[in-house]
């Protein structure tokens, strides 16, 4: 009878100040203004720090998987078509760019049987688009250019490939630049092919043999992301199954984005960077790996904090054990944005200036795929962690301010009920892009907040952070859902916290800020904290 009161009575308290499990779940001083964008299904949406919906726009596809908000306000956006050519995990084949009210003014199928848009895309300063795409390499082709049969597990190898087109029309575009990685690959297997060379001497070319591990499957490269640097000129590439990122120079014609010379750089297509993996190019062993099926390589923007330097999300996947990390790292290049390198060695650094874990754990962070890091004007850093559906903002001391759970089931596009536990679903997340409340998109429009996404939405926590008092005496739990250790924030002095389970009954009690869950089994658990004379109670899911 006393365990079923104090449940009940637990179970009312939480009822008014529990936190959400969906949609925005924390909120704190020191967020950034700004407008997170993310798609999912059919939709793609554009939120405040409340999870309020302050745009959304509708395509006929599923994502293909990049989506980006342009100056003028309309959405650029990669689909996926039905196509069964070219496929693998972040297909596409059509791009599509919508208005600010919703209206579709652009669509661009780069979908045949022997090339298709897959994963990114990128909007350029001069209006052009950048498209990321596989095209066709027959077998023959492949061992021509010094492929070892053996290493040949399917009936072709896809070439990646990056064109720009400028927009022409309603479903128009002229390709008018062009680079494919299989016009700067090398190999040491073969001494009869023309492409025959030492690889350890040649780093700015890839590897035909090199997998990685990998089994020799047509999906060989899968690059997921691309990036322009405006300021360098420059193509920041990411290689998930080479687990390596590589810079191209874009000043060149499509003519000697195919050879070895040209542009300002004078090294034609071939790669000015590498990083991540140098037994990629024989200048390394496995010990000196440091990416691991990274997302989302990127040159972070002037003014900013570590501007020029590189931001990623090294996602771990194929490491024991399984954890994911940021990383900032910083190329030593002159002031023409030549690199730096020592022939016949790896590319430096040698380690990140920055690496972000989860610091009480790092297993507790981990998507072995998708996911993204944004540096944010004020500072801070966006993080996508994709599989989990978590979009999280972290300050330059890594206190989290800001948490948001995609609330949709990424399988079908159903909305779920704020309370819902999300390891229920799936609400796997690409990226998540942040922009500024400043950003000229914004200029002119309607920015009026809706309702949240999630259905039966608590936007309580949220509308306080507007009350000092509330400010004063915040009391946040996190990590929620939790894998191990949830934590508490406060100004507050915690005398200590008990731990009740679904049932009622005591399991726990802890007298620091600090709340030790790993000996408990997955489910839902009521934190009841007592400072001086109050008490209040928080809710945590462990999974």
């Amino acid at each position: 009878m006393i365990k079923n009161l104090l449940f009940t009575l637990l179970l009312a308290f939480n009822f008014t100040f529990s936190q959400n499990t969906i949609g925005t779940t924390q909120i704190s001083e020191g967020v950034y203004e700004g407008y997170t964008l993310f798609t999912v299904s059919t939709e793609t949406y554009l939120i405040n720090n409340c999870g309020e919906v302050i745009n959304q726009w509708t395509s006929n596809f599923p994502p293909g998987n990049a989506v980006y908000l342009l100056e003028n306000g309309s959405l650029l956006r990669a689909g996926r078509t039905a196509s069964s050519d070219i496929t693998f995990g972040g297909q596409g084949g059509v791009i599509e760019i919508f208005n600010w009210n919703g209206n579709l003014t652009w669509q661009y199928f780069y979908d045949t049987p022997t090339m298709r848009q897959h994963h990114d895309i990128y909007p350029m300063p001069n209006g052009n688009v950048l498209i990321l795409a596989a095209t066709i390499v027959t077998n023959a082709e492949a061992i021509e250019l010094g492929r070892n049969p053996d290493l040949l597990s399917e009936t072709d190898l896809y070439n990646e490939q990056i064109v720009e087109v400028t927009p022409d029309g309603f479903n128009n575009a002229t390709v008018v630049w062009e680079w494919n990685i299989i016009d700067h690959v090398v190999q040491d297997f073969d001494a009869t092919k023309s492409n025959f060379q030492d690889v350890s001497l040649n780093p700015g070319k890839l590897d035909i043999n090199f997998l990685n591990g990998g089994s020799g499957s047509s999906n060989w490269l899968h690059f997921n992301s691309i990036n322009f640097n405006p300021v360098l000129n420059q193509i920041v590439i990411s290689s998930r199954n080479l687990s390596e990122i590589y810079i191209i120079d874009h000043s060149t014609t499509t003519a000697e984005a195919a050879t070895s010379s040209g542009g300002l750089y004078g090294k034609g297509g071939d790669f000015l960077y590498r990083w991540g993996n140098p037994q990629a190019y024989k200048q390394g062993t496995e010990s000196d790996r440091k990416l691991y099926g990274q997302h989302y390589a990127y040159v972070i923007e002037p003014g900013l904090a570590d501007e020029n330097k590189i931001m990623l999300f090294n996602n771990g996947n194929g490491r024991s054990p399984l954890f994911s990390e940021v990383y900032v790292l910083n190329p030593e290049t002159d002031s023409r944005g030549v690199y730096s390198y020592t022939p016949d060695s790896a590319y430096g650094p040698l380690n990140p200036d920055y690496i972000y874990s989860n610091p009480v754990n790092p297993t507790n962070f981990f998507s072995g795929i998708l996911s993204s890091a944004q540096r944010l004007p004020n500072g801070n850093t966006l993080i996508c962690e994709g599989i989990n559906g978590r979009i999280f903002e972290i300050t330059p001391s890594e206190s989290i301010v800001w948490e948001y759970i995609n609330p949709i089931n990424s399988n079908n596009g159903n909305i779920k009920i704020q309370g819902d536990d999300p390891s229920n679903f799936a609400n796997t997340t690409f990226r998540g892009i942040k922009y500024g409340t400043n950003y000229a998109a914004f200029n002119g429009k309607d920015v009026s907040p809706g309702e949240p996404i999630e259905l039966n939405p608590n936007l309580t926590e949220c509308y306080n952070l507007s009350n000092p008092e509330f400010k004063r005496n915040q009391l946040i739990v996190y990590p929620n859902p939790t894998k191990n250790t949830v934590r508490i924030r406060t100004d507050k002095i915690i005398d200590k916290i008990e731990v009740y389970n679904i049932l009622g009954s005591k399991v726990g009690q802890s007298n620091t800020k600090v709340v030790d869950l790993s000996t408990q089994l997955d489910g839902i658990y009521f934190l009841r904290i007592y400072s001086n004379s109050n008490t209040i109670s928080k809710k945590v899911i462990k999974r």
